[in-house]
C-alpha cells in the first residue's frame, strides 16, 4: 500500500502564495495534485510524470508550478497569485507500479478576498 503524507496549505490572503508538499512511498512513476470546493467535484491541478511531463488545469497555468524529487518521492506545489477561486481541499495523488492510484489525506487551502 502507498503512504503519502502532505504538508503545506493554510489561510492566505488573495494574491498571496503557498506551497504544497507531499512525501510518497513505493514505486512512483506519476504524482500530482487534485483539489475539490464544496460542492464540486473533485478536479485535477498539475500533475508530473517521472519523464518530466506535466499537466496543468487551465485554471491554473502561470501561477502554480509542480515539481518532483524523484529519488525521494516527493511532489510540491507552488501556488502563486493566489484568488478565492482556489479555495479548496487539496488531494495529492501518486500512481504506483505495483498498487496504482493512491490518495493523501488532503489539506485545506483557504483564500480570503
Amino acid at each position: 500500500q502507498v503512504q503519502l503524507v502532505e504538508s503545506g496549505g493554510g489561510l492566505v490572503q488573495a494574491g498571496g502564495s503557498l506551497r504544497l508538499s507531499c512525501a510518497a512511498s513505493g514505486s512512483i512513476f506519476s504524482m500530482g495534485w487534485y483539489r475539490q470546493a464544496p460542492g464540486k467535484q473533485r478536479e485535477l491541478v498539475a500533475v508530473m510524470t517521472n519523464g518530466g511531463s506535466t499537466n496543468y488545469a487551465d485554471s491554473v497555468k502561470g501561477r502554480f508550478t509542480i515539481s518532483r524529487d524523484i529519488t525521494k518521492n516527493t511532489v510540491s506545489l507552488q501556488m502563486n497569485s493566489l484568488k478565492p477561486e482556489d479555495t479548496a481541499v487539496y488531494y495529492c495523488h501518486a500512481v504506483d507500479t505495483w498498487y496504482g492510484s493512491s490518495w493523501g489525506q488532503g489539506t485545506q487551502v483557504t483564500v480570503s478576498s
